[in-house]
């Protein structure tokens, strides 16, 4: 739909009309998560050193001779030592989990990213550039097996010839034309290696089974940038176990990829031990005060391959003179104490020398909370071994969600997840909370997703306050906390009984809730003042909607009760507003069918009425009486209601359905089918509304104009001029007229006061008078061709008559405020007018070429007709000047004098914001009788629901 543009002076502009409503949808950028999928959140995992968090089960090289020499760290880095670049290619290694990533190998993402992980910023600046790989000095290819995994018959593998720089993708290409699988378009073909992968696969052989039958059991995709065979010289299996390269389909392996993970989470015994160094290298996140000697250790060497691998950190990260050793080790010491002394009953244990690892795991325990960020505390999780306890908000908008691979569908990726949480019942996006600067935080569910608030169920966004309970799903319980508002939360927890909880939908929620800490007469009390009272609100229950919609409509067709003209629009609003809010996100679309269908229903019922009670229709033999405005006032009232009433409803579910589009925008869910086809139900919805407002819009123009029909010939046969009579001024009332004008002007008068009584849109007045004033144009033009053809007419007394006439007509309208638009639809009729009322003796002298130039407006064929039928006297004819030219007499033999009523104005739906008021109290009496009938008619019916010996009646609001 179109907004009809105004011209200078208020006449509208009318276009073409376009009636669906477009819904523009934009979808978000997708974002790539780079942690693993076993880690819950972003921000609930950060280590600090980058070479502990790439160790593995291989023996590090030997520490450093004695004799270090004092560096700075950035210059050992530059130097290129074997530690620093051991650690940089290990850190190469863990970091290259996406193609071309931020994260690849060699990138200068991946750079940043390890020199974070260090948390030493200086070394970006000292550090020099690793040599290019050209450069390097050759290495002579090796021999990597890669196993087929079931895609080809026959042989088990198949060797290929590799280099330390040959990368996963270059392999899969050799691969794949290895075992024929190219298609016949070589190796390099895009196409055929976006579809496999290379898969590095750990397993060992099957006990007792002869020939050691292969059995895996993890399985990892290496991304297109890593170097297989630099990650099968680093990352060495566990004695017992055996490691492949196996060529897979990429969407198989992500499959088995995802399904390995969940194993591993679900049997944290059976976990590679990948997963182990990565806990060690979290619990080792403290720094140097790890790679200290334990109570009881006399010398301060660690025993076991933990303590050798942490004095060897130790040696890679000393670049503090040996004489601050003794103070460092004394206050980790004592650091140590402490959180032995935090420990479950060390008050009554002996301290007793511990193992080191039992410290690692104890520090995991001593959790600070972030002082600049809103975070999540868990209360209740899925799985103990694999929850946090902490999940940190590291953007403004947050997402829960379980994850998984990429969609199936067109291979479109998986959505945005910020915490994974690996629960069966949680959704891939189960729960978008939003925290912005200021307080408070919005929290909004996904579609289908179980979530609560303070034990509530959550259909709808609502706020989220400091200590607000937020429940996602059967197993997890988080508690929200916010830091930057000051202060640990409010005095009293919002979720504890002695609170209000969330209301639910139907009238009767203060009365039966039994949990809110209130007594049977505060909530009685509660209850009454919400049925009396004037806050612009109905709540209902989906099983009551179609009754209470019915009764809405009913009463509005029915013309029951003495409401306000928008008030039947104001309550179906409430009811739009209620499910908007707290009901389920897919009812919305349902209630706008079904509205749309009611109104539909009621509208088509009141047109059959009026219909039948139109002379035409009467029996044969009864006189026809001819309309009046005053029954034709009665008789469109109804319509005219029903379409201002619907304008206004069709503004404000319109701003519902964009409200819903910008929601799915921002959570990136705008290809999700279910919201496509909710959308589609308010399309089908808004379709109905403009059709309702169409046929009732057609209905009144069409018995106003054929009211108008038998009125508008006195304006050309009435004569102003009568004996002793006096010309009124602008501004007359209507009885001042002369009686020729009196019945024509009679019908604008009563539409003016019918769309003024109603309350129908400015918008929509100005086109209802403005396809009137068309058609009394058209008509009356049309009725002066024909009455010139045979009989003297066309004269200029009669066209003075003519012309005051349509100038007192004029002039009344200019005094209703519809001059401008009166003008612009009746300059045909004036100028043809105008045309006779010019002097004869001044026509004479006048041209065919003049007459086009002054009176444009009239088509040759129009302009011929009045010239030639011109009476200039007994026996005189036109004179030879008003002859139009050859190139014009085709147009005047072959061109129409009469008007075509087929060119009206189209009719333009205004847009913009409904009209209608649903914030503050209810001031009408009329419109807050009619809220209080329904709430009351909604608590009857919930308490037909229940036994007798359990219903009450209205509850009566104590007198103060």
């Amino acid at each position: 739909m179109l907004s009809g543009e105004r011209k200078e002076g208020g006449s509208p502009r009318f276009g073409k009309l376009h009636l669906p409503v477009g819904l523009w949808i934009n979808s978000p950028r997708k974002q790539l998560a780079k942690l693993g999928r076993r880690w819950p959140s972003a921000a609930s995992v950060k280590s600090s050193s980058s070479d502990t968090g790439s160790r593995s089960s291989e023996p590090l090289p030997p520490p450093p001779p004695p004799h270090v020499e004092l560096r700075r760290v950035g210059a050992v880095k530059a130097a290129g030592g074997a530690s620093g670049s051991r650690a940089k290619r290990i850190s190469q290694l863990f970091r290259g989990s996406g193609a071309g990533g931020a994260g690849g190998p060699g990138t200068p993402g991946g750079a940043q990213r390890w020199a974070s992980e260090k948390k030493l910023p200086e070394l970006a600046a000292g550090v020099a550039p690793e040599p290019p790989l050209p450069t390097r000095a050759a290495v002579p290819p090796g021999v990597l097996k890669i196993f087929a995994a079931g895609l080809a018959s026959g042989a088990n593998y198949k060797s290929v010839l590799a280099t330390e720089r040959s990368t996963a993708r270059e392999l899969v290409a050799e691969a794949l034309e290895r075992y024929g699988l190219t298609g016949g378009r070589g190796a390099g073909d895009s196409g055929c290696v976006d579809a496999y992968a290379l898969c590095d696969a750990l397993g060992r052989p099957a006990a007792g089974v002869g020939g050691g039958e292969w059995r895996a059991e993890h399985l990892r995709v290496l991304a297109d940038a890593e170097r297989p065979l630099l990650v099968q010289d680093l990352w060495r299996a566990r004695p017992g176990w055996a490691r492949r390269f196996e060529l897979r389909g990429r969407e198989e392996a992500r499959r088995l990829e995802q399904e390995a993970f969940g194993a591993a989470d679900a049997d944290g015994t059976n976990a590679p031990s990948w997963r182990t160094q990565k806990n060690r290298s979290r619990a080792a996140s403290g720094g140097a005060a790890l790679a200290s000697p334990g109570p009881g250790s006399g010398s301060g060497t660690p025993t076991g391959s933990g303590g050798k691998e942490r004095s060897e950190n130790l040696s890679l990260r000393r670049s503090v003179s040996e004489l601050s050793l003794q103070g460092r080790r004394r206050r980790q010491q004592e650091r140590r104490q402490q959180a032995l002394s935090m420990a479950p009953g060390a008050a009554d244990a002996q301290m007793v020398p511990t193992d080191p690892g039992d410290f690692d795991q104890l520090t995991q325990c001593l959790i600070q909370a972030p002082s600049n960020r809103p975070y999540f505390l868990l209360l209740q999780g899925y799985q103990d071994a694999q929850d946090f306890v902490v999940y940190v908000m590291t953007r403004e908008q947050h997402v829960f969600g379980r994850g998984g691979p990429s969609s199936s569908r067109g291979g479109s990726p998986a959505p945005y997840v910020d915490t994974f949480l690996n629960a069966p019942d949680i959704l891939p996006r189960h729960c978008t909370v939003r925290a912005g600067p200021e307080p408070p935080a919005m929290v909004r569910p996904s579609r289908g997703a179980p979530v609560t608030h303070n034990g509530c169920l959550l259909l709808r966004e609502a706020e989220l306050h400091p200590g607000d309970l937020l429940g996602l799903g059967e197993h997890f319980l988080f508690m929200y906390k916010d830091p930057r508002a000051g202060g640990s939360g409010p005095a009293r927890p919002p979720w504890l009984p002695a609170r209000p909880g969330a209301a639910p939908p139907g009238p009767g929620w203060a009365f039966s809730c039994r949990l809110c800490g209130r007594g049977l007469q505060e909530r009685g009390e509660a209850l009454a003042a919400y049925l009396d009272g004037r806050e612009p609100v109905l709540r209902f229950r989906p099983r009551e909607e179609e009754a209470l919609l019915g009764e809405i409509v009913r009463a509005a067709a029915s013309g029951a009760g003495d409401l306000p003209p928008l008030g039947p629009a104001t309550l179906l609003a409430l009811c739009v507003q209620h499910s908007a809010r707290e009901l389920e996100l897919g009812h919305l679309p349902r209630l706008l069918g079904r509205l749309a269908r009611l109104i539909k229903e009621a509208v088509w019922e009141k047109i059959k009425e009026i219909g039948d009670r139109q002379p035409e229709n009467h029996p044969e033999g009864v006189p026809e009486v001819p309309l009046t405005p005053e029954a034709v006032s009665v008789e469109l009232r109804p319509l005219i209601l029903w379409m201002a009433n619907t304008t206004e409803l069709l503004s404000f579910v319109q701003e519902k359905v964009l409200e819903m589009e910008k929601e799915a925008d921002q959570e990136g869910l705008s290809s999700d089918p279910q919201l496509c086809n909710d959308l589609e139900l308010c399309d089908e919805a808004l379709a109905l509304l403009d059709e309702v407002i169409m046929c009732t819009f057609q209905q009144s123009v069409y018995y106003l104009t054929k009211t108008l029909y038998s009125t508008l010939p006195a304006l050309l046969d009435s004569n102003p001029f009568t004996a002793g009579a006096e010309l009124p001024g602008p501004g007359a009332e209507l009885e001042a007229m002369p009686p020729g004008l009196r019945p024509t002007l009679g019908v604008f008068q009563a539409a003016l006061e019918l769309t003024s009584q109603c309350e129908l849109h400015p918008d929509l007045v100005s086109q209802t008078f403005g396809y009137l004033f068309f058609f009394s144009n058209a008509s009356l033009l049309n009725s002066l061709m024909e009455r010139g053809q045979g009989r003297p007419f066309y004269q200029w007394s009669r066209a003075v008559q003519i012309r005051t006439n349509l100038d007192l007509v004029l002039d009344w309208l200019q005094g209703a405020g519809l001059g401008d638009i009166a003008t612009e639809f009746f300059r045909k009729l004036s100028i043809a007018v105008n045309l006779l009322c010019v002097p004869r003796t001044s026509l004479l002298k006048a041209s065919w070429s003049s007459l086009r130039t002054d009176y444009p407006t009239l088509t040759p064929a129009q302009l011929h007709h009045l010239l030639s039928h011109y009476q200039l006297g007994p026996g005189r004819g036109p004179p030879p000047a008003w002859d139009p030219p050859p190139a014009e007499r085709d147009a005047v033999d072959t061109g129409d004098i009469f008007e075509s009523f087929s060119s009206h104005p189209p009719l333009i739906l205004p847009l913009g914001s409904s009209r209608l008021r649903l914030t503050g109290p209810v001031t009408d009496d009329a419109l807050h009788r009619e809220l209080r009938r329904l709430r009351r008619l909604l608590w009857d019916l919930e308490q037909q629901e229940l036994p007798a010996n359990h219903r009450h009646g209205p509850p009566v609001a104590a007198t103060p």
